[in-house]
């Protein structure tokens, strides 16, 4: 059984998290928060979650563990069984990845934690975001999902990143990036009602005001 460890607020967590309940798998989860003591990296070597404990010995970084899944846990498949399809799937992963998720995040200091983005910080984002948003244009085909109608690793990507990147850009720049893309809150609408979306989600809102608790306490 794999041991998912990680908060409930991390998205990150839950794309772990969404993809084993949609293989229906079996699974434990371990409370645990970003250190850089030696037995923490022992087991994810950045300090970071989530990582997991699977028979074999300890994995970190989302997008392994995402397809450690996808190789190793039965149920339904998360990538097309086509070399290209699955490369199609990966290159909206990391497109996500890099070009919503990742500069979007340079943001939540000043919208999730209390704090105050530099300027020079939220005028280097923007234009990131926007090329990501008008590339990801390009390659989504947003109906049920963000490629078609099959779920996979995609929309793992998609429900947990794109909902508070468009959060975020429209406190900080009065722009809802998710707007941009056409149908995709369609898709996400969908996403988000799946069972395993709303569990997640319900469990990311209970614990937010613990978790900003703990950043004003550490800060």
């Amino acid at each position: 059984m794999i041991n998912v460890h990680g908060f409930a607020v991390s998205n990150y967590y839950n794309m772990v998290r969404m993809a084993l309940m949609e293989k229906g798998a079996e699974f434990r989860t371990v409370e645990a928060f970003p250190a850089q003591d030696a037995d923490f990296l022992s087991r994810s070597p950045m300090g970071k979650v989530p990582f997991v404990e699977t028979p074999e010995g300890f994995l970190a970084e989302t997008s392994v563990i995402l397809e450690y899944i996808e190789e190793t846990v039965p149920g339904p498949r998360l990538l097309p069984t086509d070399a290209f399809g699955r490369a199609r799937v990966r290159q909206v992963m990391k497109m996500i990845e890099l070009y919503v998720e990742l500069p979007a995040r340079r943001l939540f200091p000043g919208v999730l934690m209390g704090a105050t983005n530099h300027e020079q910080t939220v005028r280097e984002v923007e234009p990131v975001l926007r090329r990501g948003v008008a590339a990801l244009t390009a390659v989504l085909d947003c109906r049920s999902c963000v490629l078609g109608d099959e779920l996979g690793l995609a929309d793992v990507l998609a429900v947990f990143s794109f909902p508070i990147a468009g959060m975020v850009t429209q406190k900080v720049y009065g722009w809802d990036l998710v707007a941009e893309i056409p149908g995709l809150a369609g898709t996400l609408a969908n996403l988000e009602s799946r069972p395993s979306v709303r569990q997640l989600s319900a469990e990311s809102r209970a614990g937010m005001a613990a978790f900003q608790a703990r950043i004003q306490k550490k800060s």
